[in-house]
């Protein structure tokens, strides 16, 4: 198959954000810019760069602003972040987040270990970050956590996922990420989850979010990738985990994710050398 002729698949890289926010260093705002403007100069199409949330609930973000203010903007790169709230809305609004992302859960324990509230009172309080988003045409995507496993709950039901999925299509959100937050899914779960979702959307509109802490995220790519998905999310070095989720541990590494990717004959844009570099390049900060 010619590189042309290829399939192409989308990889947003979180390394930024979900990659950094969980380790014990807090970083300067300039390795973080360099960060991003390295993953921006290997061809990535979308990153993940920050969080707008409460310095106290995560204290690598607090530089938010900072961060937004300083990367260097590639022409065809949407730089989203993070907003839980209004307060986060406005706040990526004034630091020109091409997109945001709202965090939901499947999982009511971990609803309310992660934003202190339940699954529905956290819908309630996305519907209007989303409304107003949409009313300034900013994307946004809403993420389904603990979709394939809970650390409070075990497993979780498709149909659960399926419905929180629904809600937050309803309220306005472009696209889904469905996330094994805990890194627990298997290949069969995974396809369990993902048809379900696919009953209530189109699966141009999902994204797979896999943490590798067993080592199956390839294989639950794989089975994602037979589903007809076609965006990813991987992390530079394997870099991130969940600060609310014990026992998480690094997402999927997109060094491993491209390699996995080009043997299936898909086509990324994106520089696997230059990822490479990259994540040795934050490795060497964070050993510091």
């Amino acid at each position: 198959m010619s590189e042309s002729a290829a399939p192409f698949v989308t990889l947003v890289e979180v390394s930024p954000r979900d990659g950094l926010q969980n380790e014990p260093r807090i970083l300067a705002a300039a390795v973080k810019v360099g960060l991003v403007d390295r993953l921006s100069a290997a061809g990535f199409r979308a990153i993940e760069v920050t969080s707008f949330v409460s310095p106290k609930a995560v204290p690598q973000m607090a530089d938010a602003a900072e961060v937004m203010a300083a990367i260097h903007r590639v022409p065809g790169v949407r730089y989203s972040v993070l907003t839980p709230n209004l307060r986060g809305f406005e706040a990526a609004v004034a630091a020109r987040a091409d997109a945001i992302c709202v965090f939901g859960s499947a999982s009511e324990t971990f609803s309310q270990r992660n934003i202190n509230c339940s699954i529905a009172e956290s819908l309630e309080r996305f519907r209007p970050v989303v409304a107003a988003a949409r009313a300034r045409g900013i994307a946004v995507r809403g993420t389904v956590s603990c979709a394939l496993g809970c650390p409070y709950e075990g497993e979780i039901a498709p149909a659960v996922v399926a419905r929180v999925a629904g809600e937050l299509l309803a309220m306005g959100c472009d696209e889904l990420s469905i996330a094994d937050t805990i890194g627990i899914g298997t290949p069969d779960a995974t396809r369990r989850v993902m048809e379900a979702v696919l009953a209530v959307t189109d699966v141009a509109r999902l994204n797979g979010h896999f943490h590798d802490t067993y080592g199956r995220a390839l294989a639950n790519i794989d089975a994602c990738l037979d589903l007809g998905l076609r965006s990813f999310d991987a992390s530079a070095a394997g870099l991130g985990g969940c600060p609310f989720a014990p026992g998480a541990t690094g997402n999927v590494a997109t060094e491993l994710v491209l390699e996995r990717l080009a043997a299936r004959g898909f086509t990324t844009g994106i520089d696997l050398a230059a990822v490479r570099e990259a994540g040795r390049w934050i490795r060497e900060r964070l050993a510091d």
